[in-house]
């Protein structure tokens, strides 16, 4: 395995080739394929130098890896994050594949990104970077190639950049060039909220079927970006369940007498993050994931559910709206909790982004709209139905959530593959 890492050496990387090679096992896929379809098809490093504010011109590194094409085009957001790595990315990208595959979308995964930290740049310096970006991108994708999308640190502004870019290099307006743009040049109503509402439409799904009855029961929400905060606005909102714990990167807030989510989002909108938020105690954000509530939603970074954390968890339903927040060792102890914690997997949990990224890159190869209604009501019914083959699936085989929804996403790639052959 670890020869096979070449490039993408990474401990992120490393956890999604786990994931697969237990898959792999499941489905007892040939060692001769597994490299195929584990490794990316292609991955793309650029230096990005910069004019600065005061003068001086700084060096970005940048990264894309589209990790398959068998499908169609590669469909994937652009992080923008101190720490990113070409490994991160390509395990990001692995995890897009297998979401876009269970939810029926025709696409294979990429995912791109900066290694810097936007809030510590102006907005003229946010604008450089991202520009310099797009055009070094320019060789490797296309609305037919690899279409961007928002992530952690970029939002529509940051697209709108880029679709601009694109677009004076091409001569003429490419809105689907890129998805989760402003609805003003070809975006999408409800794409910004749609992988919140996703997030809280399968919970009420999984509370249907536990028999839950979401007005006695209570949500914790780790992280507070768009993914988090819509699914603690509509969980509080529309289902009438008490949120008693938020967190973003500067505090946890815990309060089991519960808080008011609407308060919280006004605080962050002006302040921009929920450190002076006073609506309940400051918790170690580790010791908020453990803490008793019915559903626990980690929508912020990878790695937060451990074999440290793992048993200790006292949720009835785990909404995964973040990328890989479970490990491979957590795994195989909630495995042992099944009937105590019910998981609904990260490639179906948070898939709700990219499936409307798909109606927007729809919408924009036909010059076309839909309205947020029809939007939303097209998201919820891709989501059932990969919601109930997920459950189908795990209950017919006696295997996890998460074995189920990864299984199904692999072999639909490993069949289309099969079926085009392998170039000689």
């Amino acid at each position: 395995m670890s020869s096979a890492l070449g490039i993408y050496q990474d401990d992120v990387f490393k956890m999604a080739c786990e994931q697969f090679r237990v898959i792999a096992d499941y489905l007892e896929i040939d060692e001769n394929h597994r490299e195929r379809l584990m490794l990316p098809k292609r991955a793309i490093a650029v230096t990005l130098p910069v004019h600065m504010d005061d003068g001086s011109t700084k060096t970005f590194q940048g990264y894309r890896v589209q990790h398959h094409l068998t499908l169609g085009p590669t469909k994937g957001g652009t992080r923008f994050a101190p720490d990113l790595s070409m490994g991160e990315t390509a395990a990001l990208a692995m995890w897009m594949s297998w979401k876009c595959a269970l939810n029926g979308l025709p696409y294979g995964g990429a995912k791109g990104g900066i290694a810097c930290d936007p809030t510590k740049l102006s907005r003229s310096e946010l604008e450089a970077v991202s520009r310099r970006y797009m055009q070094e991108m320019i060789p490797f994708v296309g609305p037919h190639t690899d279409i961007m999308g928002p992530d952690m640190g970029t939002n529509e502004q940051v697209m709108a950049w880029f679709m601009d870019t694109y677009s004076v290099y091409q001569g003429y307006a490419v809105s689907e060039i890129v998805t989760g743009k402003p609805v003003s040049i070809g975006g999408t109503e409800g794409r910004r909220e749609s992988t919140g509402r996703g997030v809280v439409y399968l919970v009420e799904r999984a509370m249907d079927l536990l028999k839950m009855d979401p007005t006695e029961c209570t949500a914790i929400i780790q992280g507070f970006g768009n993914v988090g905060s819509v699914a603690a606005l509509s969980l509080a909102l529309k289902t009438g369940i008490k949120v008693v714990g938020i967190s973003d990167a500067t505090t946890a807030v815990y309060n089991p007498k519960g808080i008011d989510v609407k308060a919280a989002e006004q605080h962050v909108l002006k302040k921009g993050h929920l450190r002076a938020f006073d609506q309940g105690d400051r918790i170690d954000p580790n010791e908020m994931l453990v803490q008793k509530c019915d559903v626990l939603a980690p929508c912020a970074v990878d790695r937060v559910i451990t074999e440290k954390n793992a048993a200790k968890l006292q949720c009835r339903i785990l909404a995964e709206g973040a990328n890989g927040p479970t490990t491979p060792e957590a795994d195989k102890i909630l495995d042992q909790r099944w009937t105590e914690v019910f998981v609904i997997p990260d490639i179906l949990c948070n898939a709700g982004g990219v499936i409307v990224s798909y109606f927007e890159w729809v919408q924009g190869l036909q010059a076309f709209s839909w309205s947020e209604t029809e939007v939303t009501d097209k998201l919820f019914r891709i989501l059932e139905h990969s919601f109930s083959q997920v459950i189908r699936r795990a209950k017919a085989h006696k295997i996890s959530h998460r074995m189920s929804a990864m299984a199904t996403g692999v072999e639909r790639v490993m069949k289309a593959k099969r079926t085009r052959g392998l170039f000689p």
